[in-house]
């Protein structure tokens, strides 16, 4: 091999060659909270378990550091470069002029600004040339750095655990400013603490608090010899971990002890005010003496005197914390179930599991600060001190308000603040009284912490050390002592000894008094022998307790009266409390006995005298809060038992109440590491720490107990598999993202180091231990090496009995031999051989020679462990591998860190052995992986996690062993995968988590030998390229250029892990994958470039090219699946026409119908190189960030071989990629994703109007798809929503990471982001474009211009920014320049096109836009001339292009275009090339037309929002068949908007007939339809189009019908459109009669794909036939006045939707009109007699609107069967008009006539329009009589109906009867009869009408008799007696009726003929 050359070496270097230093092991100092960390006191020898919580608690952290990774987060720096975008303004009202014949006159206005070099003469190539630097100029480098990021959740972070660090609820601050009562005459104290009174418990220890003024507290003097400044605090800080309501602060204060019960000492206060004068001044004074006289006396001692209760229920903005923590529903205080109560338990103990400071998880908001002033007290009550007296008076207060009234109080003032603790408090006090940060100089009064007493466990490790012992008296029983003793305290010790003088001096002191204390007495409660205490005696423990250590309890009886001589204190008892029992701290409530007698010097052994026969009289109860003392039975035996190991003591050995001998301590200790896992759950989370590092202490340490080698290697490991199962199963801990548990997360990334170096720990023994300790341990040896034969091979597994077998014939076999090799060894004083562990399966090592190491590294042993573990233990091992993978990681690392790197490469760091328990552990872990992912969800899941698991584990070890190693067990995992998965979806996804966490290493590109090129790369699996004496690399030129594109073998073996990652790519988009897995294939490979994109150390060009040349294969891949990407080219309206999108008409769909060889989709634009597109199988999020990957590597890659590439490419790979470039242009087409911040001041409707223009109707429905961030585990759903319009506040799947606020900066920068990044992606399509131009070969050039120019003018038709558009509009004008000839030849549909979008243009508000596009369509022009010289075919293509803009475009401007026709025509002036041709006056004069055809349109524009069309245009459009079928398309494109799909279909059918004539006219083929007569089924109107023909036009004329459509793919492409409509109109009827003129053509061109689809959509409209269907509703409208112009006394019929009742149209119409004339001028006639014109004001405009029907004559009811029939092709229709002879429109039976009017349209319905002129009318009166007989033939035929309905329909039967036989009312059945029955007319006219209704009668009386039956058997039970109520009634009308129907009219049958003389004669 040849080396690097030297430009590729210095990249190499530069991006670090994987360096040595690849990790580091980094010793943090732990953060400690106080100036000093708390340590025990100096001078004191300490135990060996006191000792390593101390080490635990202040060693530093030790952390692995890898190098930075290449992943750095997003950072957006946008340039404001890209210009601003051009947003097609809406125009100012100032700006519609009123049109006059003077804007014909373009020479009045002034033209744009021309563009200088325009008309200059240019070379082709100098013109590419400027144009390439001008693109290349100002361009943003980084492409994805204006990209978004990847929606999904990024795996490949692992999330750094939480510091470890000491436990802080939520902190309050409270100070105390004020407490005084209305007499000041003594000293007062108070006692702060908070208490719970759900929970009935004392959440904090006591803040004790002086606020009296000097001058009281100078009565103490004598009591204080020194007061210390912590004593003099008056501001706490509380800690609460679990908030509620029912928390209280209580203040308690206290007095110093005299005379007299509490009520007495407070009756001063409740009666006296300081403020008063004389005689209570006088009183005042007195009692303040007296006051004195107490204190010098009694100071020392305190009674109870008052308290006050303050709720914090409106300090915790409990709704906050709910809404943060959204399952803690018992925190707001609700009294709730059980179930509550639990999961209020469980979130509780998931914030307690980390520390809870006010930055995190509870804000400083969540408080609200106050300031509180107190102005009653609560008088204690002597026989309710204790605290469940408190909870009880708590818990009533809290309940009733009135309790206060009912309890004494004293009138005082207490002023007091609560607020949030700030984060960094000054000058505060711990509660051990450490001082905390920041703490400074200037000292004043300090904060205190007080610790809190949670409610509940708090599952966080200890940090710190800490020791303290709460003392609470509670009650004392001296009721029945014979002595007097009434004024009792205790006074209370901690003893080290039983002298005196041993009292330690470790007691807190309390307010203004020393910090520490030897005594302290409790509170008084006078004349009262078995008081109750509230005393809370604080103690700091000392590190080393002894047996001497006790509590000593001191009796007194108080003397509160002076006497002669007496002592004040009297002794009336004693009792004590042995601190430890057993060697264990003693906690918890005891019932002390007292003894009598003064205590002898010995009192723990001797007997004195107790009261009440040793009977306990005194309940105390004793707490610690310790991080030493474990407080737990088993962890307190198993750190003893530890201890025992490592410190030399004398056996047998205490262990609470049981010895245990040294040849019991191996039983014992496995026993005790056995049953750890059964201790509770929060004191082995506060010493889990602790517990780990002695259990892995425990795996290494070799150890020699009574003289037999003692291995605790497997019970360690299983007993930590244990512990961590616990710890995952535990609902109350935490766990992050990945599943992992936090605290054991923590405790691996900061805690953990491998245990101290194994020292071999021997206990007392013989030489014959020693001998059979070898021997085990060779035996152990034998064994280990027969496992790691037998497991080498991970596909071979080894069962546990084979290994049990095998360990009896080895121990079988070998005992003498290995006996006398080890006798001799011993003899010779030879060294022992290498030995390994015994059959336990431990394994370490001793001295020994080279051929095994002698020490046990743990990273090996747990490995083995690993490897060998059964059962539960195995199955628990895997499920949470992570841990133990990490434990693998960490100490590997330390190890490596340890050993001499530069002595110890890669591939000889580690032994073989352990590789191969590598290995192992990795197909253990895949088989397991695969295992879980065949069983339920729940399973998958877990499979998940220990793939990602697995995978972050490869990753560390791609920094630790040799690669070739690691890349073996990467290649080795993917394939047994493989093997045992089957489901192609899972196993995609599986690999891809594990691939991206592996690609996501921060020298990902070096393991990739991405510098490499083909030719020099070793193949992969292979070493670490350190490890290789050198490499080389070829230049480009030495390969095939195409073979870098695609993804082969070799490129796989040189670039593994990127070859990887591609096949698993190729493969789901290759099969049939599910989108989730898509999608995540592609985000794996965005997020891989984006970290490329956005990491400094690659942001040098030649770095980039090397780079985007190792991903040249995705771009073979992305050509591969460009049938499955997303079609971006769909445009949708609103979301009321979204509905039916099928029916959408796409002005585009010209493309997808111009040679697609009928293989062609209802809407959207085919890609030229494919013969058919499948339906898309990539969302579009996914299909986005592929194109987006696409573009980044075009734009990176070295443009000289992107230019040899496609200089090599096929035209059709040419044309794929042009295909590709078309989706990109529609795909990052600049939307709009938030409303510009113009618009938020404007009016909501005037928003929707400026979203509307500036999308296009496409809403921003289309960005919103793209940025809505979908679950990972939901995204398979993604795409489904789509049609789901871009309203946020109404979507459901609001994104959950947007917020609502933004400032207007931030949308500002979003917009600015968002349009740099569409200004950059259509910028590198544009450079593709031009590449392929240039270099493409020139046999194919010409058959790719079309496919450049399809991308030109798509890109011309999104929105786009200035600076693109005027990169475009240049390229445009160098290929006209350049393929002018070829390009007005062979494109001219992309001509045509291309004129439209440059016009569209030409209309724009932006200046720079408009003088683009007016250079560039004069160029147009121009070129055309001078090839044809004349340019009729551009002119024909801009009038079109001009027609079609202004009927639907509605951000087109007129005032902006006229400007630039005056600028093209100023280019033609100014031309001089061209003034001697007729091409400056053929210019002019198309100019001056083209203004009059926009002038016509907008003219015709208001007219046309209601008719859609007028006569004149249309017969105009006639001559010119392209712009008659742009006219129809533009109105099917406005029926569609209003939902009129019939209208609009046949507007398609009118246009396919047109096509058919011209079709018709050029060639006959037995297959096409026979111009529009073959149209005639489908619409009779469709003859109209029939006036196409040789004498109006010739098809051969330049220009005329060049239009796509003009093409039997066009009629086709119009014909399907027209049946999608019909189908969404309902007229499916129709849809038959479309497919007939359709399937012959694609029967002719063998298209069976598309018959399949065609006769299923048949299948489909068949199928549909049978629902219930509604057609239109029609009216009649009539317009009358001078008003109307033209329309005065026209009538037309108005085709409405279903259902549409008279007063909506009426009201429509009044105020389109009212608008149009004024409100006041617009009348409504409401009735619809005929209009006499002579009585309307002449100022009036008046609208007359009657209903009609359909009407048919009697025969052809025979053909209309169907109720489509009765509605399709009407062209008759009738409305009935009553009336009286008198006038009157309605009148008595006899004298009412009615007049039938029909009327008779110009074209049959439906037709293109909704409206059709009347031109016949007709009208026919009917006689009363004959109205009768009308009326009752409709009454017969409704019961006929409902009679015979199927399925029956009970409500309309009875409806029906009851009007017919129930009918009480006027002019009901029976009152017609009585009128024109009732006799014999006497006109002899008349008979025949007579009889007529007369047998109607007859008829309508059987046919409710039928109907009556037919209801009896529908009724149910509660109905009889309305069926009887019908029967009665309908018998008495037949009754009635029956006379009636049976008299007959003798003249009517009469014979007129003999009949026998006619047939006989």
């Amino acid at each position: 091999m040849t080396r690097l050359n030297n430009s590729d070496s210095e990249l190499a270097q530069e991006l670090g060659d994987f360096p040595e230093d690849d990790l580091d092991i980094v010793f943090t100092p732990k953060e400690c909270r106080t100036l000093q960390p708390s340590m025990p006191e100096d001078g004191v020898e300490l135990d060996s378990h006191v000792r390593d919580c101390v080490q635990t608690y202040i060693r530093e952290w030790l952390i692995e550091m890898f190098h930075a990774a290449l992943g750095v987060p997003h950072h957006f720096v946008v340039s404001q470069q890209a210009g601003p975008r051009q947003v097609p303004g809406l125009p100012e009202e100032a700006s519609r002029t009123t049109l006059t014949s003077s804007d014909f006159d373009l020479r009045s206005l002034q033209p744009d600004p021309r563009l200088e070099n325009l008309l200059r003469h240019l070379s082709p190539e100098e013109f590419e040339r400027q144009n390439e630097e001008a693109r290349r100029t100002n361009r943003h480098a980084e492409l994805l750095a204006l990209y978004p990021a990847v929606d999904e959740v990024s795996r490949e972070i692992r999330p750094v655990p939480d510091r470890p660090k000491e436990h802080l609820g939520n902190r309050i601050l409270v100070k105390l400013q004020t407490l005084r009562f209305d007499i000041e005459i003594e000293p007062l104290f108070a006692c702060i603490a908070l208490y719970d009174i759900k929970e009935r418990k004392k959440i904090s220890e006591n803040f004790h608090c002086d606020l009296n003024p000097d001058s009281l507290r100078g009565f103490l003097r004598s009591h204080t010899p020194s007061i210390d400044l912590s004593t003099q605090a008056r501001s706490a800080v509380f800690s609460v971990t679990y908030p509620s309501s029912d928390i209280y602060l209580v203040i308690k204060i206290e007095k110093v002890l005299q005379q007299g019960e509490i009520g007495d000492c407070a009756e001063p206060y409740m009666v006296l005010k300081e403020s008063e004068a004389g005689k209570t001044k006088e009183k005042i004074e007195k009692l303040k003496a007296q006051a004195e006289s107490f204190c010098q006396r009694l100071g020392k001692y305190r009674m109870p005197f008052a308290w006050i209760p303050i709720s914090l229920t409106n300090f915790f903005n409990l709704s906050t914390l709910e809404r943060e923590i959204p399952e803690a529903e018992g925190l707001n205080g609700r009294k709730g179930s059980t179930g509550d109560k639990r999961a209020t338990l469980l979130q509780a103990r998931r914030l307690s599991e980390r520390s809870l400071s006010s930055e995190d998880t509870y804000p400083v908001s969540n408080f609200k600060t106050i300031s509180l002033t107190l102005n009653t007290f609560f008088k204690q009550e002597g026989d309710r001190l204790s605290d469940e007296d408190l909870f009880k008076f708590l818990a009533d207060f809290k309940r009733s308000s009135s309790l206060q009234r009912r309890v004494k109080t004293l009138p005082g003032t207490l002023k007091l603040e609560i607020s949030p603790a700030p984060e960094n408090l000054g000058y505060c006090l711990t509660p051990e009284l450490l001082p905390v940060k920041p703490f400074p100089e200037n000292r004043n009064r300090p904060h205190k912490e007080i610790l809190e007493f949670p409610i509940r466990e708090v599952y966080v490790p200890h940090t710190i050390y800490r020791n303290l012992l709460y003392v609470y008296p509670q009650r004392l029983n001296f009721a029945n002592r014979p002595a007097s003793a009434r004024n009792i305290t205790i006074k209370i010790q901690f003893m080290c000894g039983e002298d005196p003088s041993c009292a330690m001096p470790v007691i807190f002191g309390k307010s203004s008094g020393p910090e520490f204390v030897q005594e302290i007495y409790t509170a008084i409660t006078y004349h009262n022998k078995s008081p109750d205490f509230y005393e809370e005696v604080k103690i700091k423990l000392p590190a080393k307790l002894t047996e001497k250590h006790h509590l000593l309890f001191t009796f007194y009886h108080i003397s509160c009266q002076p006497k002669q001589g007496a002592s004040v204190e009297t002794a009336i008892g004693y009792s004590w409390l042995p601190i430890l029992l057993n060697d264990r701290l003693q906690t918890g409530c005891y019932c002390l006995p007292v003894a009598l007698d003064k205590l002898p010097f010995h009192y723990s052994i001797h007997s004195p005298e107790w009261v009440e026969g040793h009977k306990g009289v005194f309940g105390v109860e004793v707490q610690a809060v310790s991080s030493v003392h474990t407080q737990d039975n088993h962890l307190e035996k198993f750190f003893t038992l530890c201890h025992s190991l490592e410190s030399q003591v004398t056996f047998p050995i205490r262990l609470m109440d049981q010895k245990i001998t040294e040849a019991a301590l191996e039983h014992e200790l496995k026993l005790s590491i056995i049953c750890l896992n059964s201790s509770r759950l929060e004191p082995l989370v506060l010493f889990l720490h602790l517990v780990l590092d002695k259990l892995f202490q425990l795996a290494v340490q070799p150890m020699v107990i009574a003289g037999q080698t003692a291995n605790f290697s497997q019970f360690a490991f299983e007993s930590v598999v244990a512990i961590v199962n616990s710890l995952h199963n535990s609902k109350d801990l935490s766990k992050d993202q990945h599943g992992r548990n936090c605290l054991l997360a923590s405790y691996v990334y900061y805690v953990f180091r491998l245990p101290d170096p194994q020292r071999e720990v021997v206990k007392p023994g013989n030489i014959g231990a020693r001998v059979a300790e070898v021997f085990f341990l060779s035996v152990g040896s034998k064994l280990l090496q027969s496992r790691v034969i037998s497991c080498s091979n991970p596909d071979i597994t080894v069962t546990q009995t084979a290994t049990d077998e095998e360990v009896k014939s080895i121990m079988s076999s070998k005992l003498v031999k290995l006996c006398i090799n080890l006798l001799l060894c011993i003899s010779s004083g030879s060294a022992l051989q290498p030995v390994d562990h015994s059959s336990s399966r431990m394994s370490f090592y001793v001295e020994g020679t080279n051929d095994m190491p002698s020490v046990c590294h743990f990273h090996e042993e747990l490995a083995l462990q690993m490897v060998v573990s059964t059962g539960m233990v195995r199955e628990s091992v895997f499920k949470y591998a992570w841990f133990f993978f990490e434990l693998l990681i960490k100490s590997m690392a330390q190890y490596v860190h340890n050993i001499e790197k530069q002595d110890n490469p890669r591939r000889s760091r580690f032994s073989d052995r352990f590789k191969d328990d590598i290995t192992t552990i990795v197909s253990v872990v895949t088989s397991e992986i695969a295992a879980l992912l065949v069983k339920p969800q729940k399973e998958s899941e877990q499979a998940e996690k220990i793939n990602i698991s697995l995978a972050f584990f490869l990753y560390d070890l791609l920094s630790l062993m040799d690669r070739g190693f690691v890349f073996n067990l990467i290649k080795h995992y993917c394939n047994q995968l493989s093997n045992k998965l089957n489901s192609l979806s899972t196993l995609i996804s599986m690999r891809l988590e594990f691939l991206r966490i592996l690609c996501s290493h921060e020298n990902y590109l070096n393991l990739n030998l991405f510098f490499m090129t083909s030719a020099s790369a070793p193949a992969s699996p292979s070493p670490s390229l350190s490890s290789q004496n050198s490499s080389s690399c070829s230049s480009f030129q030495d390969q095939k250029i195409a073979g870098m594109f695609d993804l082969s073998a070799e490129y796989r073996q040189q670039h593994f892990l990127t070859g990887l990652l591609f096949t698993e790519l190729a493969a789901a988009l290759d099969a049939d994958c599910e989108g989730w897995v898509q999608r995540k294939a592609v985000s794996a490979i965005l997020s891989l470039l984006s970290s490329h994109d956005l990491d400094p150390r690659c942001s040098k060009k030649e770095v980039k090219i090397k780079i985007a040349a190792l991903y040249l294969p995705l771009v073979g891949i992305i050509l591969d699946s460009l049938p499955q990407l997303h079609d971006f080219t769909r445009r949708t309206g609103n979301p009321e026409e979204e509905q039916d999108s099928a029916g959408a008409i796409n002005q585009n769909v010209a493309l997808a119908i111009a040679g697609n060889q009928f293989n062609l989709r209802s809407s959207g634009i085919s890609l030229v190189s494919l013969p058919y597109r499948q339906s898309a199988t990539l969302g579009p999020d996914t299909t986005r960030n592929l194109l987006i990957c696409f573009l980044w590597i075009m734009k990176n890659a070295d443009q000289n071989l992107i230019q040899k590439w496609i200089a090599d490419l096929p035209s059709m790979q040419l044309n794929r990629i042009l295909d590709l470039l078309f989706i990109c242009v529609s795909c990052f087409e600049y939307k709009v994703n938030k409303v510009s911040t113009q618009a938020l001041q404007k009016s909501r409707d005037v928003k929707a109007r400026l979203e509307e223009a500036l999308l296009r109707g496409e809403g921003a429905r289309g960005e919103m798809m793209k940025r809505c961030r979908i679950p990972a585990g939901n995204d398979r759903s993604a795409g489904l929503n789509e049609n789901l319009r871009w309203r946020k506040e109404q979507t459901h799947w609001r994104q959950a990471n947007e917020r609502q606020d933004k400032t207007k900066a931030e949308l500002d920068q979003e917009a600015l982001i968002s349009g740099n990044l569409a200004t950059e992606a259509n910028l590198i399509v544009l450079d593709m474009q031009e590449n392929i131009i240039q270099v493409g070969n020139a046999e194919c050039r010409d058959n790719l211009l079309g496919g450049v120019l399809k991308v030109l003018v798509n890109s011309l038709g999104c929105d786009q920014s200035t600076t693109y558009l005027t990169h475009c509009f240049a390229t445009l004008r160098a290929l006209i320049a350049k393929f002018g000839d070829f390009l007005f030849e062979e494109e001219v549909e992309q001509c045509a096109d291309l004129c439209q979008r440059v016009l569209h243009h030409c209309s724009s508000s932006i200046d720079i836009t408009r003088t683009q596009a007016c250079a560039t369509l004069y160029l147009l022009m121009r070129y055309s001339f001078s090839s044809t010289s004349n340019f009729a075919r551009v002119k024909m293509q801009v009038t079109m292009s001009l027609a079609s803009l202004v009927g639907k475009s509605p951000e087109f401007n007129e005032e902006f275009l006229r400007r630039s026709l005056r600028t093209i025509l100023a280019y033609a002036e100014e031309d001089a090339d061209m003034q001697a041709t007729p091409f400056p006056i053929q210019v002019k004069s198309f100019m001056t037309s083209v203004a009059f055809i926009r002038n016509f349109h907008i003219e015709m524009c208001l007219e046309q929002v209601l008719d859609l069309g007028r006569p004149k245009i249309a017969k105009g459009y006639q001559t010119s068949p392209d712009l008659r079928l742009t006219w129809l398309q533009n109105m099917a494109e406005k029926h569609t908007k209003r939902k009129c799909y019939t209208e609009a279909a046949m507007c398609l059918v009118h246009a396919a007939a047109l096509v058919a004539e011209y079709l018709s006219m050029l060639e006959d083929r037995n297959y096409l339809p026979v111009g529009s007569v073959s149209f005639q089924n489908i619409s009779s109107n469709a003859l109209e189009e029939s006036a196409v023909s040789d004498d109006v036009l010739s098809p051969d004329e330049d220009g005329i019908c060049s239009g796509r459509y003009f093409s039997e793919s066009g009629l086709v492409g119009l014909l399907e459109q027209a049946a999608e409509l019909f189908s969404t109109g309902g007229l499916y009827e129709t849809v038959n009669e479309v497919y007939k003129i359709v399937i012959p053509i694609l029967e002719a061109h063998r298209d069976f794909r598309k018959l399949t689809l065609t006769h299923s959509k048949l299948q489909k409209a068949f199928d549909s036939i049978i629902n219930k269907r509604m057609f239109g509703t029609y009216f009649r409208v009539g317009f009358y006045g001078s008003k109307f112009g033209d329309l005065d006394e026209q009538e037309f019929v108005y085709k409405e939707p279903a259902i549409t009742k008279l007063p909506e149209i009426s009201h429509r119409l009044e105020g389109f009109y009212g608008q149009c004339f004024g409100e006041d001028a617009v009348e409504v006639i409401k009735d619809s007699a005929p209009v006499d014109k002579r009585k309307l004001d002449p100022n009036k405009a008046y609208i007359q609107i009657t209903f009609v029907e359909p009407y048919f004559d009697e025969y052809e009811m025979k053909d209309r069967v169907t109720y489509f029939e009765k509605n399709f092709n009407l062209c008759r229709f009738m409305y009935t008009t009553p009336f009286t002879m008198d006038g009157r429109p309605r009148g008595e039976l006899s004298e009412q006539y009615k007049r039938n009017t029909i009327l008779t349209t110009m074209h049959a319905f439906p037709y293109i329009k909704t409206r059709i002129n009347v031109i016949h009318k007709e009208e026919f009166i009917l006689t009363p009589i004959e109205v009768a007989i009308e009326d009752m033939r409709k009454k017969t035929q409704e019961l006929t109906a409902a009679t015979n309905q199927e399925p029956p329909d009970a409500k309309m039967l009875q409806m029906v009867l009851q009007g017919s036989v129930g009918a009480t009312v006027n002019q009901g059945p029976l009152e017609v009869a009585q009128v024109f029955l009732a006799e014999i007319p006497a006109d002899p006219k008349l008979y025949r009408h007579h009889n007529k209704l007369r047998l109607c009668f007859k008829e309508f009386i059987m046919r409710c008799g039928e109907a009556v039956e037919k209801n009896k058997r529908l009724i149910t039970a509660d109905q009889r007696e309305y069926q009887l109520e019908l029967k009665k009634n309908y018998g008495k009308l037949k009754e009635n009726l029956r006379p009636m129907i049976e008299r007959k009219i003798p003249e009517l049958y009469k014979p007129v003929v003999k009949v026998h003389s006619t047939r006989y004669s």
